[in-house]
């Protein structure tokens, strides 16, 4: 039956309601349409249960759009994004109706959003690199959203600016605590840091390390003899790290509980007594588009 083939992860089906469009193909009570929301937090927790101690999936940053088919009278929504269409619960109070489309996103690691033009002021939220803001005007040293917020303008770019080099974004996130289904530097895992380090670049990767390590690149054959290039992607089951040369990688590591640089034998070595043998070695093709931001 398809729908045994389904990834649960990428599929908003439950045994009593479903997407409409899945009508046909999985299973459910109901169907229906769902309704199209914005997330309006810096950052708002994907859980796997509507409830605040459920395991987290993933994240959702500020901008980001989701469909919503369901919720809970105790303030929990279901739906799936649209960015990575990962599927699984987010607080409520974390959504709102979009009143204006995303024109800039974040480039800085972190930012603030301040209720006025003063950096003295104490800042409304925290925002995250690739969070996504619909820019109103500027203000001196400020971009102003459709909120009111006031955000420093060197730390935001138009949506179509791009990075030119994924793993210099992700050397930036060196020191990041280690946070499972974290896409921000306040917290990220392995697979958040290669998706997160790649939409810098314009390129959208799938959410988890199995989904990237099936999606991305062409696969290296795994001998001493292969040398490893800057950008190259590490995978072992449930784990990627990424290649800074032919001698380091950086990764989001429960080890570290950090991101962290370390020498690749090293990292193989101790994986592999830890009971995980490296699985994959893929190379990209061209790792940023032909625009890049200045």
């Amino acid at each position: 039956m398809a729908e045994s083939k389904l990834d649960a992860r990428l599929t908003p089906a439950r045994p009593d309601l479903a997407a409409k469009h899945l009508e046909g193909q999985v299973s459910a009570t109901r169907f229906v349409e769902g309704e199209v929301f914005e997330v309006s937090s810096g950052v708002a927790p994907m859980r796997r249960e509507p409830f605040s101690g459920a395991m987290q999936e993933t994240e959702a940053l500020k901008g980001e759009r989701v469909t919503i088919y369901d919720r809970t009278e105790e303030g929990w929504a279901w739906g799936q994004l649209h960015g990575d269409g990962y599927v699984g619960w987010l607080p409520d109070i974390a959504l709102y109706r979009p009143a204006a489309e995303p024109t800039h996103k974040v480039t800085a690691l972190r930012t603030f959003a301040f209720p006025g033009p003063s950096i003295k002021l104490p800042p409304t939220e925290t925002l995250s690199l690739g969070a996504r803001l619909a820019v109103v005007r500027e203000d001196a040293t400020f971009a102003v959203t459709q909120e009111g917020w006031y955000v420093p303008r060197r730390h935001v770019a138009a949506l179509g600016a791009v990075e030119t080099n994924f793993v210099s974004v992700a050397e930036r996130f060196v020191g990041t605590p280690y946070l499972w289904g974290g896409r921000s530097s306040l917290g990220i895992d392995c697979s958040g840091l290669v998706q997160t380090a790649l939409a810098a670049c314009g390129i959208q990767a799938p959410r988890d390390s199995d989904m990237q390590e099936a999606a991305l690149g062409r696969p290296l054959p795994l001998t001493e003899q292969t040398r490893l290039q800057r950008g190259d992607l590490l995978f072992w089951k449930g784990h990627v790290a990424i290649a800074r040369d032919a001698g380091s990688i950086v990764h989001a590591n429960a080890y570290h509980m950090a991101t962290a640089i370390e020498p690749t034998q090293e990292a193989i070595a101790r994986i592999a007594a830890a009971g995980s043998a490296l699985t994959t070695i893929k190379r990209l093709g061209q790792t940023a588009p032909a625009a890049a931001r200045g």
